[in-house]
């Protein structure tokens, strides 16, 4: 699976973060980064999570 993020909608609200932080990282400008492509297995179900989560629907998940 491979994650994908819009950095324009992403309003830095971190919750992405706080799930994964190996995952994902709110950088200094407030904006989302993927910091792992693709997703190893074992984070799947919380990447998911991760993804559903996202206020701003910043996050997609494709496989």
């Amino acid at each position: 699976m491979r994650i994908t993020a819009d950095r324009t909608r992403c309003q830095g609200h971190g919750m992405c973060e706080a799930l994964l932080p190996h995952i994902f990282q709110v950088d200094d400008a407030g904006k989302v980064r993927v910091l792992t492509d693709p997703v190893p297995i074992p984070d799947l179900d919380d990447v998911g999570l991760a993804v559903d989560t996202c206020p701003v629907e910043a996050l997609r998940a494709e496989a």
